[in-house]
């Protein structure tokens, strides 16, 4: 048995049973625990989803929204057991893996068109 094996093993261990299904463009909640001092406790985080990467249990999305006119961007592991859950409000209609062009803006030019399914 050689290292990469052993490896992939304990990666697959860590991977959540069913991970949430949502893609870029996507506004999503998301649930993550924070804790302070002695206590846990959840908190929301509700933005669109700019990007997704990695593979596996190293995967990660980043999550971008506007806090009192500032642009706030977070990046979350996906199997991570910090992230209660990724809940998706509206499913949207992207061409681009990556929406690195909403960083640059603001108001209604940051919107991204909803996906009628």
């Amino acid at each position: 048995m050689n290292a990469h094996e052993i490896i992939k093993g304990i990666e697959d261990e860590q991977l959540k049973a069913e991970p949430p299904v949502f893609h870029v463009g996507d506004t999503v909640k998301v649930y993550g625990k924070i804790k302070e001092g002695n206590r846990e406790r959840i908190q929301v985080f509700e933005g669109i989803v700019l990007k997704r990467q990695g593979g596996s249990n190293r995967e990660t999305f980043t999550v971008r929204k506007f806090s009192n006119g500032v642009g706030v961007e977070k990046t979350w592991p996906l199997h991570s057991p910090n992230v209660e859950k990724v809940e998706v409000i509206r499913f949207g209609k992207v061409r681009r893996a990556k929406l690195n062009y909403l960083r640059g803006r603001t108001g209604k030019s940051a919107k991204v068109k909803e996906l009628v399914r």
